[in-house]
């Protein structure tokens, strides 16, 4: 488990943008089955989380014309039950920090995980998970 000194500056980044963040299993269950989309990070310390993930994330999040109806969060190697829980979720997906998921009624629409993550810029993120939401939302 990350000490509260590292993270905690990079869960503000997100929630500082309007991102709900889940810290418990029922946190995740309360979010992920209410109807209509929801846009789940799970977010890391991981180099490609800070240089790319969370700001590809919070720019689609800001600036795309359709936007999810929720922007969760929940943080991998911190908010060690609800990111299993959120996990659950994402099946088939293997495990992936950062990983990040647009669900629709509780079932992935469109996944994102770290290696589709690794080495492209975070306004291609953007692009991407836009396009998902003109799409899904």
């Amino acid at each position: 488990m990350y000490p509260i000194e590292i993270v905690s500056p990079m869960k503000a980044e997100l929630t500082e943008k309007g991102f709900q963040e889940l810290l418990t299993p029922e946190q995740v269950d309360a979010a992920l089955q209410k109807p209509g989309t929801a846009l789940l990070f799970i977010n890391s310390v991981c180099g490609c989380s800070a240089g790319t993930a969370r700001p590809g994330v919070i720019m689609a999040a800001l600036n795309s014309p359709k936007k999810p109806d929720q922007l969760l969060t929940s943080f991998a190697g911190f908010d060690i039950d609800a990111v299993r829980q959120a996990r659950t979720y994402l099946l088939p997906y293997p495990p992936s920090s950062p990983a990040i998921a647009l669900l629709k009624d509780g079932q992935v629409v469109h996944m994102i995980e770290r290696h589709m993550i690794e080495g492209r810029p975070a306004q291609m993120i953007a692009a991407n998970l836009a396009q998902a939401f003109e799409t899904y939302c």
